[in-house]
């Protein structure tokens, strides 16, 4: 779990990083319905910063067997959903807009397992 830890704090040090280089760096250079999706990539990064934090300490409490997929998949949704909305964002790569559901789908199916996996165990 002290690497979900370490994930979990990197994730949150780029969303605050991210998020003043967005608010600083490119209101001038970016649209406003690009910085949009800069900013819902930015949210979603420190929410499941803030996730992979929580089940990482859950770790503590409860069998870590019944952790690691759902820390996995959140760990690859957050990567994929914020990672190419970041990059639609700023390069204007529209077609990764098909990739994006994927991560969002992973972040669902991560806290539904998280959920039922510590009904099942606590």
């Amino acid at each position: 779990m002290k690497g979900y830890l370490i994930i979990a704090s990197l994730f949150a040090a780029l969303a605050i990083l991210f998020g003043a280089f967005g608010s600083h760096a490119l209101k001038e250079r970016l649209s406003a319905q690009s910085l949009e999706v800069y900013d819902i990539a930015t949210r979603y990064l420190m929410f499941h910063a803030l996730g992979i934090f929580l089940i990482a300490l859950l770790g503590f409490q409860q069998p870590k067997e019944s952790l690691e997929i759902p820390v996995i998949m959140m760990i690859g949704g957050t990567s994929v959903f914020s990672g190419s909305l970041y990059l639609i964002a700023m390069l204007d790569f529209k077609k990764l807009g098909m990739v994006t559901p994927i991560g969002g789908l992973l972040l669902i199916v991560s806290w539904l397992l998280l959920a039922y996996n510590t009904y099942k165990t606590l």
